[in-house]
């Protein structure tokens, strides 16, 4: 991916975390250019792979659990162990750290009996894999339809008061998926800024149903848009996963605090030997050690902090580019 991106990307990037299937016409009116400006700037955004725009889904609105699973490996067996990992359509976010021997992703499952068969049979019985740690995720203090970008973007109150869609009021209540559900919803995990006719002839459905959908499920708290950038894009270069242990009494206050940092891309309270994850991204390892023995060393009651910088990123969102 390229390096050199300019301060209308920037903008660009920023305008589409706030609405992202916001109409070209409207970002280019809010950023003062033209809309094929606008138009050609994304196209070259989304085809060097640097963003998209995702439909993401609450797993915790489908009853599901999130897990983050540590796998250590045998020196050379890290790779094709993610890369199988990555294959699967439940994980995400399929990471090498640890000097390479150790794998960190994300799982999403469905039931206990899908958490048993992937921690306790399958992972450990792969060949060369030495170890499994697994936390479960019990609460998000960031992330999910919190986006980095959202720090990291220029824009300035009054354009993003423009761009802002209207909020949608929350619906209660179990949610059912039928087929159609699903075939939008996968739609959109992939391509965020898919047509409403478009939808319409993959669901089956009409374009006033597609529309309805999306909003209840929007209401439903299980579809957010999400945006999926390549950080460089704002100087940001370094990824280091944060394992903190932190005294229960205070483990919301750290974890709202660890939140509000404008480094932090994902914070969430979870099972395990360390009880508060971090994804923490730094302009470089200079700016790393700044963050780590100034805002992290001030958070209260930390008893134990591991860093792992991520050498290597495998799968990205839910779904592979």
């Amino acid at each position: 991916m390229k390096s050199d991106y300019d301060e209308l990307d920037r903008r660009l990037v920023h305008a589409l975390q706030i609405n992202g299937r916001a109409p070209f016409s409207a970002i280019a009116e809010v950023l003062g250019v033209s809309d094929r400006t606008i138009a050609r700037r994304y196209t070259a955004l989304r085809s060097s792979g640097a963003v998209r725009v995702v439909g993401g889904v609450d797993p915790a609105a489908l009853g599901a659990v999130l897990w983050f699973l540590r796998v250590r490996c045998a020196p050379g067996a890290a790779v094709p162990v993610a890369e199988a990992l990555a294959r699967r359509p439940d994980t995400s976010w399929v990471s090498l750290s640890s000097g390479g021997t150790e794998i960190t992703c994300v799982v999403r499952t469905e039931s206990e009996l899908d958490s048993e068969s992937l921690l306790l049979a399958k992972l450990p019985r792969t060949p060369r894999v030495e170890g499994v740690t697994a936390h479960s995720v019990l609460h998000a203090f960031y992330g999910g339809p919190d986006s980095l970008v959202a720090k990291l973007g220029s824009l300035d109150e009054q354009a993003i008061e423009r761009l802002r869609p209207a909020p949608v009021t929350p619906r209660p209540g179990p949610v059912r998926l039928d087929d159609g559900d699903r075939a939008l919803l996968a739609t959109l995990a992939t391509d965020g800024r898919t047509g409403i006719e478009r939808l319409a002839v993959i669901t089956g459905w009409s374009p006033t149903t597609v529309r309805r959908r999306m909003h209840e499920l929007r209401e439903s708290g299980v579809l957010y848009l999400d945006i999926d950038a390549d950080v460089r894009l704002f100087g940001v270069r370094t990824r280091t996963l944060l394992w903190l242990s932190v005294a229960p009494a205070h483990l919301e206050e750290a974890g709202r605090a660890l939140a509000g940092h404008p480094e932090i891309a994902y914070a969430a309270a979870t099972t395990g030997p360390t009880n508060l994850y971090a994804t923490a991204v730094c302009a470089n390892q200079q700016a790393l050690y700044q963050y780590l023995t100034n805002r992290v060393a001030a958070l209260p009651a930390v008893r134990h902090l591991e860093t792992a910088p991520v050498i290597r990123t495998v799968k990205q969102a839910a779904n592979e580019r």
